[in-house]
């Protein structure tokens, strides 16, 4: 069966891993006509510089990008075009993960362990102006909205925290008092219901409220 150019999805795929895309644009490219890998992007500025160029009907975006990440660059696309079809393929599985590329204006969210057939029914879903989320993913995220959310100090708390530094080494970088840095980790303990400083950071990374450097 033949398909007309002008009716085939057009895809970008960014990831900064050059397998990884070899093995989209193969697995996209297979007995499917309909679709057409158009551009391919390593980092969140080339994506956001190939959908200029290439208008994708959907862009298959990482999160974990070198330089600009993949939230960054979603915001940056959604901003010259807000009706940009973007789905997110990524490693992150935390409900803060799917919470901010979701906020950014990413249409679906999969992760990399998907099977062939569902990353080929969301690439149409999303296509078509539909939102995908799996059941497992919409699970991870309604869990994420019940949880009480962090402030953006907490945030900057947490992430220092998670390095290892203490309550007066975090007051000195923040340029706070060490009372209120103490009163910012009970508050974050309580929120995360952790019992210490260790689990505080693991269920973090978890969540994906905070991330290891590349």
């Amino acid at each position: 069966m033949t398909t007309n150019p002008s009716d085939r999805i057009r895809l970008l795929i960014v990831d900064d891993h050059p397998v990884v895309r070899d093995g989209l644009v193969s697995i996209l490219h297979e007995g499917e006509p309909d679709l057409e890998v158009v551009g391919e992007a390593g980092d969140g500025k080339e994506a956001v510089e190939a959908w200029r160029n290439l208008r994708p009907t959907v862009v298959i975006m990482d999160l974990q990008l070198p330089g600009q990440t993949g939230v960054e660059a979603i915001q940056a696309i959604r901003r010259e075009d807000p009706e940009a079809a973007i789905l997110v393929l990524t490693t992150f599985d935390g409900d803060a993960d799917i919470q901010r590329a979701l906020e950014a204006g990413a249409r679906g969210y999969l992760l990399k362990s998907v099977r062939r057939a569902i990353l080929i029914e969301a690439v149409r879903a999303v296509a078509s102006g539909q939102r995908y989320l799996p059941p497992a993913t919409a699970a991870r995220l309604l869990e994420g909205i019940e949880a009480e959310r962090l402030t953006p100090r907490e945030l900057d708390v947490l992430k220092l925290l998670a390095e290892g530094q203490r309550n007066r080494e975090i007051a000195d970088i923040l340029g706070l008092a060490e009372p209120t840095v103490k009163i910012h980790v009970n508050n974050l303990l309580r929120k995360l219901q952790a019992k210490d400083r260790t689990e505080a950071a693991v269920i973090a990374f978890k969540r994906g409220l905070i991330h290891l450097p590349n």
